[in-house]
């Protein structure tokens, strides 16, 4: 019930945030995506209107049930869209096999962002690129103790979202960054704000042996 009613209101509680900048933020992000796509996190496929003709293929992963229902309603009809139910440490692609792996407002959600990282990098094929923009961790101090405070009361109402996660660093550790810039989420609550958008190419692929590689070939 509480995943369905968080799905529900995803779209409406972001609508400002969207208005006011996000919505641009994604379509210039998405103009760089290339070839064969992999979505992590796709959500309710709000990115969906930004992918250009580049794209040859998208394949859109969500593990929430109720999200997924509605990522497969808004991707219905798009022959090049595959929808797959999967979390983001065990991406449906093999190895080496993507040009472009995207993720915005994803890595805040995942339970431990290392193994997403580490999939990300395994799926990527050499000189792919792995387009990002995520809410993090504040610089500024006395924002990143709010954030702190904030974030067991944030987690229960916002999907098990960190509003103080360290993305930035835990990408530096893994992902040679091409562009990494600083930003600001305006129209949501201030403990979201900080943002980081940008490129990175993966350090060197990641192959964990217990993940079976799978080639998807239509909507799940």
């Amino acid at each position: 019930m509480k995943e369905r009613f968080f799905a529900a209101v995803y779209d409406p509680f972001l609508w400002l945030g969207e208005q006011r900048g996000m919505r641009a933020r994604r379509a210039t992000l998405l103009s760089e995506a290339r070839g064969r796509v992999l979505e992590i996190g796709a959500g309710t496929g709000l990115n969906l209107r930004h992918y250009t003709g580049e794209v040859s293929e998208l394949i859109l992963t969500e593990p929430d049930e109720a999200m997924y229902k509605r990522l497969r309603q808004r991707a219905a009809g798009r022959p090049e869209i595959v929808v797959r139910q999967t979390s983001g440490s065990d991406l449906p692609a093999e190895d080496g096999s993507v040009d472009t792996v995207v993720s915005t407002l994803v890595l805040c959600t995942v339970a431990e962002v290392e193994p997403v990282l580490d999939e990300i990098a395994r799926v990527l094929r050499p000189g792919g690129r792995f387009l990002f923009c995520e809410h993090v961790l504040a610089k500024d101090s006395k924002r990143a103790r709010t954030q702190r405070r904030v974030a067991p009361y944030w987690m229960k109402v916002a999907g098990g979202c960190y509003p103080d996660r360290d993305t930035a660093s835990a990408l530096a550790e893994r992902f040679d960054i091409m562009r990494m810039e600083d930003e600001r989420w305006h129209g949501m609550p201030s403990w979201v704000r900080p943002l980081i958008t940008g490129t990175a190419s993966a350090r060197e692929c990641v192959a964990h042996p217990w993940h079976t590689r799978v080639t998807p070939t239509g909507h799940g």
